[in-house]
């Protein structure tokens, strides 16, 4: 049973990488710091925004309209913080 928490919460952490480098990826593009048009970084423009706009899809349809700020990854970031500690504090020791 240990393992298969560790695998989750490695998942976890592995996910939260993902969307911190999706959202920086993203105002790399924004502010034309990386060229668009090159291949491999629309590969990893398409990667990083099909791996997080189903998790951050729905936050953004409760958000209100903040302008040209989106903080949806924020708050995706502080549930994926939520759900670790939950699965490490509460349930990991409860099974062990």
């Amino acid at each position: 049973m240990l393992a298969l928490i560790q695998t989750i919460v490695l998942a976890l952490d592995i996910y939260w990488w993902i969307i911190i480098a999706s959202a920086v990826f993203s105002w790399l593009y924004a502010f034309n710091v990386v060229n668009s048009s090159n291949q491999f970084v629309g590969t990893i423009g398409n990667f990083l925004f099909k791996a997080t706009e189903p998790a951050l899809r729905p936050i953004r349809r409760y958000m209100p309209d903040l302008g040209g700020l989106d903080i949806s990854p924020i708050i995706l970031l502080l549930a994926l913080f939520f759900l670790r500690q939950f699965i490490l504090t509460t349930i990991a020791p409860a099974i062990l």
